[in-house]
């Protein structure tokens, strides 16, 4: 099968980061394991696999590169994260490490991330088989190794009894299809909005993802354009949903895995979720029927649709002192069949382009999401820039004041651009 569709994308980490400080310069220590062959490769990804797949992974690369030994520094995502933080700032990172594009920017802001354009060069590497890299100070310093789209999750029970039997290809038509469900089931909600402060990447995958499925952008030059007719359309188009009382109450303080309890519930028509809960949704609600669409459009949408979407990354660290056997791991991960196997394993989409993962061809539902993934543009505006996180907590802080009916769609985009463009 062709991924011909997904050609590589670069995204930016950073603007003006020629400045990026110098504060390392007083740190000891080095970077990695040493020169010796042994890598440590630090990541949250095995205890969220199969067990034993990562390390049955590092032996295959182990039996096939000679004095190379990997050791595999695994724990939850928070950890890794702030590890890596702490890692950055005394200069002891390990030599390859899993990564979150939302920490990109503060990390190669350190001078912490080695340019992996110049890895690939000196490998004499083609990279043309890239989905996309993120780039900071003109070199790439993240290669997505495996992406989780998020799209429109449909429980086809609660929208077949209301006569909804096509997924809404347009706003209009997720506005109708949620009102159908609303006034045939007492009980059901048409969507689902988390906004929560404590975890507020549902500005992200909830909110944003409106925007991007229109090929539209928050950022102009890659500052926020938070101002632009199309984030109020997309903003209006959320209010007008909570206006006719589509969406389920208590948006403030619902965080992701409220919405996917919601959905598995049996509560929510719909939902913008990701591949990566589809399994979870199974074997939770081993009854529920559910499939999944492109996120719809607004009828006079002209741009290429893009696919929200996060990624488990990949970097090297600047003070590894076995860049060219990290990189020789990194190689490794991201060949065609090797990747493939991880995102069949981790129920997500390959960073390779040619490579198609095996439930692909098993499953009706990745299927139909990965029909999803090739025909639109990957697109995530926050992947790179400073403070992703928070970036997202302040436009929640707006529009949840915009919901309570304390101001309007054009005082919170105003709001919120004054309060981003302080970050750049």
């Amino acid at each position: 099968m062709s991924n011909g569709a997904l050609g590589r994308r670069t995204v930016l980490a950073g603007v003006g980061a020629a400045t990026a400080a110098g504060a390392l310069t007083a740190c000891g220590g080095s970077g990695g394991s040493g020169g010796d062959g042994k890598l440590e490769f630090q990541q949250w990804w095995e205890p969220e696999l199969p067990d034993g797949f990562l390390r049955g992974l590092m032996d295959e690369f182990e039996d096939s590169h000679e004095g190379i030994t990997v050791e595999l520094l695994s724990g939850p995502y928070a950890a890794t994260k702030e590890q890596l933080i702490a890692g950055a700032a005394s200069r002891t990172m390990p030599d390859v490490m899993g990564l979150d594009g939302a920490w990109v920017n503060s990390l190669a802001e350190q001078k912490a991330l080695a340019d992996l354009d110049q890895l690939m060069a000196d490998a004499s590497y083609d990279g043309s088989d890239l989905a996309a890299t993120v780039e900071f100070d003109g070199a790439a310093r993240m290669i997505p190794v495996a992406n989780f789209p998020y799209i429109l999750f449909m429980n086809r029970d609660v929208l077949s009894k209301a006569g909804v039997d096509e997924p809404p290809a347009t706003r209009e038509e997720f506005s109708a299809a949620a009102q159908a469900a609303v006034d045939v089931d007492g009980n059901a909600q048409g969507w689902v909005l988390p906004l929560s402060l404590e975890a507020p990447n549902g500005v992200q995958n909830d909110v944003m993802s409106w925007l991007w499925a229109n090929g539209q952008s928050m950022l102009s030059d890659g500052k926020p354009a938070l101002e632009s007719p199309e984030v109020q359309s997309a903003v209006d188009f959320i209010l007008e949903l909570d206006e006719q009382g589509l969406i389920a109450p208590g948006s403030a303080t619902l965080k992701e895995q409220d919405k996917v309890e919601e959905f598995s519930s049996g509560r929510a028509a719909m939902i913008v979720d990701t591949i990566a809960h589809v399994n979870l949704l199974r074997e939770g609600s081993p009854d529920l029927d559910f499939e999944v669409a492109a996120m719809p459009r607004s009828e006079d949408a002209d741009g290429e649709p893009g696919v929200t979407y996060g990624s488990w990354g990949i970097g090297v660290a600047e003070a590894s002192e076995n860049k060219d056997a990290a990189w020789k791991l990194v190689e490794f991960l991201m060949s065609e069949d090797v990747n493939s196997r991880i995102a069949t394993a981790a129920n997500a989409f390959p960073g390779n382009s040619a490579a198609v993962p095996d439930s692909v061809e098993e499953d009706e539902v990745i299927k139909a999401a990965f029909d999803v993934w090739q025909s639109g543009t990957p697109i995530n505006e926050f992947v790179g820039l400073p403070v992703a996180e928070q970036l997202m907590r302040d436009f929640a802080e707006q529009l949840q004041k915009t919901l309570e009916g304390s101001q309007v769609v054009d005082q919170a985009l105003t709001a919120a651009q004054e309060t981003w463009m302080a970050q750049f």
